[in-house]
């Protein structure tokens, strides 16, 4: 997936959802943004990006969602509107000091 275009829009929700990071920088990894939208947006959120990205976007960073970023809650309700059922386990982050993970 490409990074997303930078709009007023999308940067300030990109600040909202993922506060520790500059929010073009959270654009420029769409994955990890949608993810946190999913989890952290609000409906407001949630239109401003459904004016640039469509649901194989979504369903994207849903199969390839970050470890630690959904919540339960999130992870039962996305993967029930994508027709996931049973939703598959949530990313775990496996290893030590190096970046490894795993879906289990």
């Amino acid at each position: 997936m490409k990074a997303l275009p930078p709009t007023p829009e999308l940067l300030a929700v990109a600040e909202r959802v993922v506060w520790f990071k500059p929010p073009a920088e959270t654009l420029a990894d769409p994955v990890h943004f949608l993810a946190h939208v999913m989890t952290y947006g609000t409906v407001e959120d949630l239109r401003a990006v459904r004016g640039v990205v469509g649901e194989r976007e979504f369903l994207e960073a849903l199969k390839d969602a970050p470890p630690g970023v959904f919540d339960a809650r999130s992870w039962a309700y996305w993967n029930l509107k994508f027709g996931r059922v049973p939703a598959p386990p949530m990313p775990v982050r496996m290893g030590g000091k190096e970046k490894t993970f795993s879906r289990r």
